[in-house]
């Protein structure tokens, strides 16, 4: 029997496949996943809306500095505008769990999820 957990990791695959052209480590989506706790729950919080500066700010500051540990340096912005330019302007659907997923592969930092 699979859980909603189950459904949207499986949601997420599909997307890191079609928007990113992808196939995704399925051990390290579903540690991403987890990891966002019941965020991934919520409409609102387990959403990215790429055209919100402060939002931005925050997955910079949240997960790719106090997650996966970086240093605050201009590439940290590049990649997280980055990211969602490849996830599509057009699409209001980011899911968090892909940009922090894409982000982590990114930056090779899975091993934080060791």
């Amino acid at each position: 029997m699979s859980s909603k957990r189950d459904d949207l990791i499986a949601k997420y695959a599909a997307d890191i496949k079609e928007k990113f052209g992808e196939t995704p480590d399925m051990d390290l989506l579903t540690k991403v996943t987890i990891g966002l706790g019941p965020a991934i729950y919520n409409i609102d919080a387990s959403k990215v809306s790429g055209g919100d500066q402060k939002e931005l700010e925050t997955v910079k500051k949240n997960y790719l500095m106090k997650k996966l540990g970086m240093a605050d340096s201009p590439e940290l912005m590049d990649a997280v505008k980055s990211v969602l330019d490849k996830y599509g302007s057009s699409n209001k659907n980011k899911h968090r769990a892909v940009v922090y997923y894409m982000l982590c592969k990114h930056f090779d930092k899975a091993s934080i999820y060791n």
